[in-house]
């Protein structure tokens, strides 16, 4: 399918940094290019805003092969992931520091907890 909205899906990280995200359905083919990415499930509230679910976040140095049988994909659909938030990096560094941060500031239901 592709991209939900034009709109982005922000999260902030331990280090207070705020990190914004592409927001495509959880079907979208990639581009063979480095990033973050995190699975959620986004729905509308009873505000009439959407809002997300925050699932599983992770990093990829190719995210069009990425989600090709993931590791976490039982947990994943248990928790009715219909979004997956991209954010291009294309360092490995920089992802290892972004994905880091974003990790250690937030509680994911599928990632195992960061000290």
């Amino acid at each position: 399918m592709g991209k939900v909205t034009t709109g982005q899906f922000t999260i902030t990280g331990k280090s207070g940094t705020t990190y914004s995200f592409d927001i495509y359905t959880t079907d979208t083919k990639f581009n063979a290019t480095g990033g973050i990415y995190i699975f959620t499930r986004r729905y509308q509230g009873t505000d009439q805003k959407f809002h997300h679910d925050i699932i599983y976040c992770g990093k990829a140095e190719d995210l069009s092969t990425r989600f090709n049988d993931h590791h976490k994909q039982d947990c994943i659909d248990k928790n009715k992931a219909n979004c997956i938030c991209i954010k291009a990096v294309s360092t490995e560094k920089e992802r290892t520091e972004i994905e880091t941060d974003i990790l250690k500031g937030n509680n994911f239901k599928c990632n195992e907890v960061l000290n």
